[in-house]
């Protein structure tokens, strides 16, 4: 028979609360995003009110050898023995509502939990304007385990406020100080948790979890790294979070700051940058356990191999989170031509871009325009082929390899253009990609990538002399795009003909016009509106515009089959004079 990995161990809230306050249990998340909403706040409250169950915990014992580092909230006293992987929300609820701590919530706003109790009716609610004028509730139950709080006091005051506002019956006399004391007294409701052995693998962990959580959320290899850092290097977790919620929005008072409109991260994507950066790997699986101090050989942990890897990881984040670097960054976006943050469909390929745009620089020794046309190179070619989705790990883990045998810049830049060569063969030009053109996905790679060349090539708007890039600029922005995507056979007019919507919205009917033309050609038949646009134009300007815009001459007489085959061959071609003007 099996050991047992776990043993069950009861507590109440209140010890709970003390060992998270001394860093006996790690909840270093009362300042990480607090994602529940304050509704499910006040119903954890009025459920252990009632009596109810709220779920079994789940902490994993800190096997760390060494040091520990002391984590938790205010004055800390014990290292972390258990770390929680099941309960956090929950235990951030307990811990910001009955000490009065502040959380930050997922828009990384720090504000405080503040639920009311009505003794009379016995009834929470979230705490708001009304509520606080109301002298019938307690406006933020946190006043009740404060420690200079003399509960007698607090309902002989509470009871003449309410004296004061209505007479009170017997009844009422007697249910408000038994409802008081009876939620003051949840500091001794009591709850179980499931306590995993330090000898489990953060595999195990993982099954445990899903097979235990009834929402079956998977544990991911970047949240047992993540809780590691907060252990062992916590202000690095908080550098982490800290720039991602500076990169939502403008800098309030014009200092520099991570903001773009192009990209704003998630923790565990600029982990993934850091780890690459670092340790060239992708696979996080391996990386926790580095950063645990295992010599993967030997399966040994020694505390000085820990102190070392994370060393690397802090040198590696200081050059990941460098706004200068990060800013320079985007320049590949836009020299690839991905110039609107919607034409990008891979945030994985964005990252992992920027962690190659970092080796580049860091290790290679690469700067200004050859790293930028490389990457740019690089980010078109995933961009368009989707490299970064399905396996990710497993593709980025590939492409790391292929630079174990570099010396230099000149070798960093050869071997990824002979993988981009590798990728982008005749056939894939002149088969592959007409095909994955036929479709009706709204987000598909390869129109993204038709965009992204009209920008690089400098393209007019179809029946416009203003420029796509100038239209696509993010910067501007008005109550309707600038462009739009138009039916150059109109919708409702292939609908008349009987055509399907996967017919009707094929990639290959769409072009880039400006709205008010969008607008104005509404539903009328190509034969109709094609020629009165085209009058406005020199043959020589149409026909650019229609080698930019991959319409065969006399598009709109085609039958509507052929001119779909016909243009996906020719938005191919466009795309390949666009990757090769990078």
């Amino acid at each position: 028979m099996n050991p047992l990995l776990f043993r069950k161990v009861d507590y109440t809230v209140s010890k709970l609360l003390s060992d998270i306050e001394i860093g006996e249990i790690g909840l270093p998340d009362i300042q990480r995003p607090f994602v529940w909403d304050t509704t499910r706040v006040r119903d954890l409250f009025d459920s252990m009110y009632r009596g109810y169950p709220v779920g079994t915990l789940l902490f994993w014992e800190n096997g760390f050898p060494g040091e520990y580092r002391l984590i938790g909230t205010g004055g800390k006293q014990k290292p972390p023995r258990l770390l929680i992987v099941d309960g956090q929300q929950r235990l951030t609820a307990l811990y910001a509502v009955m000490k009065g701590r502040p959380i930050v919530d997922k828009n990384f706003e720090e504000r405080r939990l503040r639920i009311a109790f009505h003794p009379l009716e016995e009834r929470f609610e979230v705490t708001n304007t009304p509520i606080e004028r109301d002298s019938s509730w307690i406006s933020d139950i946190s006043v009740l385990w404060r420690s200079d709080t003399n509960l007698y006091e607090l309902i002989r005051e509470f009871l003449e406020r309410m004296r004061q506002r209505q007479a009170l019956a017997p009844d009422g006399e007697k249910r408000i100080p038994e409802a008081i004391h009876r939620l003051f007294n949840l500091a001794n409701y009591p709850l179980s948790a499931l306590e995993i052995s330090a000898q489990a693998s953060e595999e195990e962990v993982s099954k445990i979890f899903v097979r235990i959580n009834s929402q079956g959320r998977t544990l991911n290899q970047a949240d047992f790294v993540l809780t590691l850092m907060s252990v062992f290097w916590d202000e690095g977790r908080k550098e982490l979070e800290d720039f991602c919620r500076l990169a939502k929005q403008p800098s309030g008072d014009s200092k520099p700051s991570p903001y773009n409109p192009y990209f704003h991260p998630s923790p565990d994507q600029l982990l993934r940058v850091d780890v690459a950066l670092a340790f060239r790997r992708a696979r996080l699986e391996h990386v926790y356990s580095i950063l645990r101090g295992k010599d993967l050989q030997t399966g040994e942990f020694s505390a000085e191999r820990r102190d070392a890897q994370f060393a690397r990881l802090k040198e590696a984040q200081n050059a990941v989170l460098n706004l200068q670097h990060w800013h320079d960054f985007f320049g590949v976006l836009k020299r690839a031509g991905y110039i609107h943050p919607k034409m990008v469909t891979s945030e994985t390929a964005v990252v992992y871009t920027y962690a190659l745009w970092l080796i580049g620089k860091r290790e290679f020794g690469l700067s200004g325009h050859p790293l930028r046309d490389i990457m740019a190179r690089w980010f078109f070619m995933s961009s368009l082929t989707g490299r970064y989705t399905g396996s990710p790990e497993a593709r980025m883990e590939q492409d790391l390899a292929l630079l174990r045998g570099c010396r230099d810049g000149e070798d960093f830049i050869q071997v990824l253009e002979q993988e981009i060569r590798a990728v982008l063969t005749d056939d894939y030009w002149e088969i592959t990609l007409p095909n994955e053109l036929a479709t009706a996905s709204p987000r598909n790679t390869a129109q993204f990538a038709y965009f992204a060349a009209l920008c690089l090539l400098d393209a007019p708007v179809l029946y416009s002399r203003m420029k796509v890039r100038d239209l696509l600029d993010p910067m501007v922005q008005g109550t309707r795009e600038s462009l739009e995507r138009h039916h150059l056979f109109p919708r409702r007019y292939l609908e008349k003909l009987n055509r399907d919507w996967r017919d009707i919205n094929q990639v290959a009917n769409y072009a880039l016009v400006e709205w008010r033309d969008n607008l104005d050609i509404s539903d009328r038949p190509p034969e109709k509106y094609a020629p009165e646009y085209e009058a406005r134009f020199a043959p020589e300007e149409l026909a650019q515009m229609y080698w930019f815009h991959a319409l065969p001459e006399k598009w709109y007489t085609m039958e509507y089959e052929s001119f779909l085959e016909e243009r996906r061959k020719r938005m191919a071609a466009v795309i390949q004079e666009g990757f090769m003007r990078i």
